[in-house]
């Protein structure tokens, strides 16, 4: 699974990043935020969350909209031990 982080600024693309890197920074760290873009599906994000509760995690996810517009959002995704 590819999943796409957050764009820093607008006008550029996100950087993609695959599950294993998503697992190794997981397992390093008790609690975990991930903002993940706009163009990450929603059904992924849902894959990701059965993913990480069937290794025993906690797994809470958000919208965050951050302008005016109907596209000015992203995903917060908090992974807890």
């Amino acid at each position: 699974m590819e999943l796409k982080f957050a764009r820093k600024e607008l006008n550029e693309k996100p950087k993609k990043v695959d599950l294993s890197k998503i697992e190794a920074t997981v397992e390093k760290e008790e609690s975990v935020i991930f903002y993940f873009d706009r163009e990450n599906s929603h059904k992924d994000l849902l894959a990701l969350q059965d993913h990480f509760e069937a290794k025993g995690k906690s797994f809470y996810m958000s919208e965050v909209k951050f302008g005016m517009a109907d596209n000015d959002y992203m995903y917060q995704v908090h992974i807890m031990s």
